[in-house]
């Protein structure tokens, strides 16, 4: 068995297509991790607290931060098996709330990959702009890749 590719830390892949971020993706989100506050549920709530829209839990970008970094565990050249990694930590930094009516490009960058006796630790940032190119949010990711224990 190979292991992660230590080449792969540092670099960045091209952007990821945009993703249009819509008001049931986040309601279905809301709704699926117990997220009860009527910001992410109705839009009148949302626009009587100022927002545009409903607003979208911080942890959603983990379904779009995924999507991005599916091109790394896909890549045949960086010797990632996806049977075998375990995630360890996600964080989620946010220069404004999400909203629905977003459209976001991620760019993936992988931060790091070390090897931890049998295991690989890798690290992962997604950062994500919004249409008009401004910073929008970054989701850091922390895998294990298990190793074979001989």
């Amino acid at each position: 068995m190979t292991q992660p590719n230590p080449d792969y830390a540092g670099r960045q892949y091209p952007p990821g297509d945009a993703a249009a971020v819509t008001a049931d993706a986040i309601r279905a989100f809301a709704t699926a991790t117990g997220a009860a506050n009527e910001l992410h549920h109705r839009t009148d709530a949302a626009r009587a607290a100022g927002y545009r829209d409903i607003v979208a839990t911080p942890t959603f970008l983990v379904s779009l931060a995924q999507q991005a970094e599916a091109a790394y565990i896909n890549d045949p050249d960086a010797g990632v098996d996806f049977s075998r990694v375990v995630h360890s930590d996600e964080s989620f930094d946010l220069a404004r709330p999400i909203v629905a009516g977003d459209v976001l490009t991620p760019q993936l960058t992988v931060e790091s990959v070390k090897s931890v006796g049998p295991h690989a630790m890798i690290s992962t940032r997604v950062d994500f702009t919004d249409a008009g190119g401004a910073h929008a949010a970054s989701v850091r990711s922390s895998l294990v890749v298990r190793g074979e224990e001989n």
